[in-house]
């Protein structure tokens, strides 16, 4: 059975799910500011907690579409892009798009891609985060809202994460996500 189709309607659907929480779906834009008919114009977060709040949408809809396409689509002995590799490439297009930086990084699943390894002192703070249990960490500086949060990595995706492991239990990994805040002279 062909799963591809399936695979590109999911993320399709993401790719929906993500221009709306960034853009900030829902919210009309002020009076004074024509809309933004361009899709490449980013529309910067006007507060750290409208950040906080679309970096998390923003993670629920990565993660979930990780894990549904990686658990329901992603069969090794089909030759389809492993889900991660695939959101990737969706991750280039919103920093293209959006200005909304994504990266993957490890936190105990140590056999996972070398480009995971935490470079940046927050990403080494957000290791230390996620590995204590913590359901996020974030920073805001320079005009960046950053926030890091926990990926599951569960049984099936440790059988290429961690082909060496010794158990079963679920792994995490991370994801970064990072966007620009136009803040206020208040803030």
């Amino acid at each position: 059975m062909k799963r591809t189709p399936v695979v590109v309607a999911a993320l399709l659907m993401l790719g929906a799910v993500v221009g709306l929480v960034v853009r900030g779906a829902g919210a009309a834009p002020p009076a004074e500011k024509p809309v933004k008919e361009n899709a490449s114009q980013a529309t910067p977060a006007t507060s750290v907690e409208e950040a906080r709040h679309r970096a998390r949408l923003l993670h629920e809809a990565v993660h979930a579409t990780l894990q549904i396409v990686h658990h329901e689509y992603y069969r090794e002995d089909e030759g389809l892009l492993l889900p991660a590799s695939t959101l990737k490439k969706v991750f280039r297009e919103m920093a293209n798009r959006q200005k909304v930086e994504l990266r993957w990084i490890a936190v105990n699943a140590q056999a996972m891609n070398a480009d995971h390894t935490a470079e940046t002192d927050f990403e080494k703070g957000a290791v230390k985060a996620l590995t204590a249990g913590a359901d996020e960490f974030e920073q805001m500086e320079q005009g960046m809202y950053r926030r890091a949060g926990p990926i599951t990595l569960g049984s099936d995706c440790l059988k290429c994460h961690v082909p060496s492991r010794t158990s079963t239990h679920d792994r995490t990994a991370g994801l970064i996500i990072a966007m620009p805040v136009e803040l206020s002279a208040a803030e």
